[in-house]
């Protein structure tokens, strides 16, 4: 309930109910979220997801951003510092997770041990102008939020949303085209592996080929004196000791097997450089657009994209 109330005072101000507390409010109360005043609070960007951080617990209203602005470009209040040091701890976090992802991979494959650089793989004119018009769509959102007009923040929301799977679904595209080059430079399957020899026979158990014999014989006489049923369970009894004898392992050198034994366990895992999250080469185009359209990916990159931005200011 909390995090629905959250969202309509951020679509339609928290004082869409005639509330005089908001009004009362200025923006730099201690229970106003000055990230949300700057213009990224991190606790909208990872909801549903295993970073969620739960609803803010702090104010989010339109009026008291617009008013922060305005005092902003007077030289009153700035604090964009505020929301420089958050994000940038959660970045850290995040490079450390990928960098212990990258440890892991090494110790179990060092051909594994490899970080996409997504932002470099997938860039590109086209990307880039995509992500420009996402971003002037976000700020033409704020500035409807800003004059009141909701039906018009929605409208142009719904572009964004566009914008941003058919951004994804190019990315996902270039990605498995550079995971198709890397693929063809691991072994390949044998085109026509020979046929493993069969199992050598073993010799039942001295013991166990007693008991089966004793049960086959019991059977027979079982079977003559018409005891179909008895007789039966005696067989059955038999061959379950028939198969306990045991089977003899193949021997020969491990590096025999084939690439296709291989690749049926080795995934040939990557990891992505602005989120941590494992993707394998043989994923399909799919899974990697769900990926990049996902959004503890997008939240990540809003992240890293927004700190890019402060250090520009200073």
């Amino acid at each position: 309930m909390d995090a629905f109330r959250k969202q309509l005072d951020v679509l339609m101000g928290a004082n869409r109910n005639g509330d005089v507390r908001e009004v009362n409010r200025k923006y730099y109360d201690r229970d106003v979220c000055r990230f949300y005043l700057v213009g990224l609070c991190p606790h909208e960007l990872f909801q549903l997801t295993k970073m969620d951080m739960g609803p803010c617990p702090k104010m989010h209203s339109l009026q008291l951003r617009k008013e922060y602005q305005e005092a902003k470009e007077k030289g009153v209040d700035n604090y964009d510092r505020d929301l420089e040091d958050v994000i940038d701890r959660l970045i850290v976090e995040c490079d450390r997770k990928i960098n212990r992802a990258l440890k892991r991979l090494e110790d179990d494959d060092a051909k594994a041990a490899i970080a996409i650089s997504v932002s470099e793989v997938t860039q590109t004119p086209e990307i880039d102008e995509m992500s420009k018009q996402i971003k002037e769509k976000l700020k033409e959102a704020d500035q409807y939020d800003f004059e009141g007009l909701t039906d018009m923040k929605i409208r142009v929301m719904e572009v964004v949303d566009e914008l941003r799977v058919k951004r994804a679904d190019k990315q996902s595209m270039l990605l498995l085209d550079a995971f198709n080059k890397d693929r063809a430079a691991l072994p390949q399957p044998v085109p026509n592996p020979p046929a493993l020899p069969p199992f050598p026979a073993v010799a039942p158990d001295p013991h166990i080929q007693e008991r089966i014999n004793e049960k086959l014989k019991r059977a027979e006489e079982l079977g003559e004196q018409g005891m179909v049923d008895e007789a039966r369970k005696e067989m059955d009894e038999a061959e379950a000791l028939r198969k306990l004898t045991p089977r003899q392992e193949p021997t020969g050198d491990p590096a025999k097997f084939t690439a296709a034994d291989v690749r049926i366990t080795d995934q040939k895992l990557r990891v992505c450089d602005i989120c941590g999250a494992f993707l394998s080469v043989y994923d399909s185009d799919r899974r990697l657009a769900d990926h990049f359209g996902g959004k503890l990916h997008l939240g990540y990159m809003q992240i890293r994209e927004k700190l890019a931005e402060l250090q520009v200011c200073y």
